[in-house]
């Protein structure tokens, strides 16, 4: 019950509580409007065009300028043809790539499968004989000083001077290109992986050696691990090398290919044809090199090649 008080006139008088008598009212507050955030990240979809344009317009730009340079060159004569041309043939080229006229009237098609069959085979073999080679070069160092001085005179030789090799020991153009393809392949394999094996922390094998593991753990638990780096970028240096040597001696050789393709179409004066030839080339080139370098950083410790 509250206390009654009596005032000057001898009325009673409810008495305020003192909690009433402190404490105020509390006015209403208002929350304040939210102002937008500044340097607020763009939408998804806008990052995405941004990123998009910052990868391919360069490359258009690039593009674009060399086509200009090509056509501002024809002007000048010389029988070279205008980029309308040469496009207006590669639609023609295009058009049926795996026609067969006989064994030296086929398409464009055929032609590059041709070469890119040579290059798998002497690759191929490339890849058996040199990738162990360059594991026994690089692990035993009395092997790698009785071979060096061999790898040392024979890799700066041109690969082109081994077709004349091929073609005096095989008796046919195809299995000689197929050699000049090897020849030419195996030095980068050879030597980058040796110079991976070498390159393994000595501490590794001491551990290997302390435990007594055998030559083949040593290999599959330490040195592949280690040196599958180095190994994948000497494939990619050859797969580079054997498809730039394949051209040139199809070129020698005849037959069919993508070079002996080439030299047939200068033959008939066609410098369209040479033209798209050439952009084949490095399509494939690139689309070889590209797959081995996703490869490579695929099993490549922490991504890289």
């Amino acid at each position: 019950m509250h206390a009654i008080a009596v005032n000057g006139l001898g009325k009673p008088k409810r008495a305020v509580p003192a909690l009433a008598r402190v404490v105020p009212a509390t006015p209403a507050v208002i929350a304040p409007v939210a102002e937008p955030v500044r340097g607020a990240r763009p939408a998804p979809r806008l990052q995405w065009l941004r990123r998009a344009a910052a990868v391919v317009l360069p490359g258009l730009v690039g593009t674009l300028l060399f086509i200009g340079l090509w056509h501002l060159g024809t002007q000048k004569g010389g029988g070279l043809p205008t980029p309308g041309q040469t496009w207006m043939e590669a639609l023609k080229v295009f058009a049926d790539p795996f026609y067969r006229n006989g064994p030296n009237d086929q398409g464009i098609g055929w032609n590059v499968l041709s070469s890119l069959r040579r290059v798998c085979i002497g690759f191929g073999f490339a890849a058996c004989v040199g990738i162990p080679a360059g594991f026994l070069i690089g692990r035993f160092k009395f092997l790698a000083g009785m071979v060096n001085p061999m790898i040392g005179l024979l890799r700066p030789v041109s690969p082109l001077a081994w077709l004349p090799i091929g073609l005096l020991v095989f008796h046919k153009a195809d299995p000689a290109a197929t050699w000049t393809i090897f020849i030419c392949s195996i030095w980068p394999m050879i030597l980058n992986t040796a110079q991976g094996v070498m390159r393994v922390p000595q501490d590794y094998l001491n551990v290997a050696r302390v435990l007594d593991l055998s030559e083949w753990k040593v290999f599959t638990k330490i040195l592949f691990p280690a040196v599958l780096p180095y190994m994948l970028t000497g494939i990619r240096l050859s797969i580079g090398t054997a498809w730039l040597v394949i051209v040139a001696a199809e070129m020698l050789t005849g037959g069919v290919g993508i070079g002996f393709w080439v030299w047939d179409e200068w033959n008939n004066l066609k410098v369209e044809h040479i033209i798209i030839a050439i952009f084949v080339i490095g399509i494939v080139g690139l689309i070889l090199e590209q797959a081995l370098i996703a490869i490579a950083n695929r099993f490549s410790h922490g991504g890289q090649s």
